[in-house]
């Protein structure tokens, strides 16, 4: 049985579907924990638009990683693509399960981006790093690369799920 730790309050206003996390102080490092993991999905990057991303939104959770990781806390991101496609859904409708999962990969890399970006321009240095190959825009996913950066006060968000189909984040 997988236990879910939750690293902000446990009051559920940890991240809504605004994509709005809790309060975050300098001072503060929630649970003790020195290294998180957060699932982001994707629609919380959509603000209040049907799909893609609204940058507004997206620097408004950036902002909000950026008080977390300024609490002394190593910070790693799993962004999710259901803002774009949903690769199961496309499987649903008849196109090959493969082929939906990986344009959901796909997916999580167009949200990887803009939220490197915000993170960015709130002064947090960040590396985008994927198991599926994309050279150009991300890193490939390695281990110790990633525990690397982590140790650096980088934030780390991963995209591209498992690089492999039939899996989500």
């Amino acid at each position: 049985m997988r236990r879910q730790l939750s690293v902000l309050p446990r009051d559920g206003s940890a991240l809504r579907r605004s994509g709005r996390l809790a309060p975050v102080t300098e001072t503060t490092n929630p649970n003790g924990l020195r290294r998180v993991l957060l699932k982001l999905s994707g629609e919380a990057l959509m603000g209040g638009q049907n799909a893609g991303v609204d940058m507004a939104q997206v620097r408004r959770v950036a902002e909000q990683i950026a008080q977390l990781r300024a609490s002394d806390t190593e910070v790693a991101v799993v962004v999710g693509g259901g803002n774009f496609l949903r690769g199961a859904t496309q499987a649903e409708l008849g196109m090959d399960r493969a082929t939906g999962d990986y344009m959901g990969m796909l997916a999580t890399i167009l949200n990887a981006l803009p939220l490197q970006d915000g993170l960015e321009q709130a002064g947090v240095p960040t590396r985008v790093m994927s198991a599926l190959p994309v050279h150009e825009v991300a890193e490939p996913y390695v281990r110790a690369k990633a525990l690397h950066h982590l140790e650096k006060g980088r934030v780390i968000v991963f995209a591209g799920g498992t690089g492999n189909p039939f899996f989500t984040t």
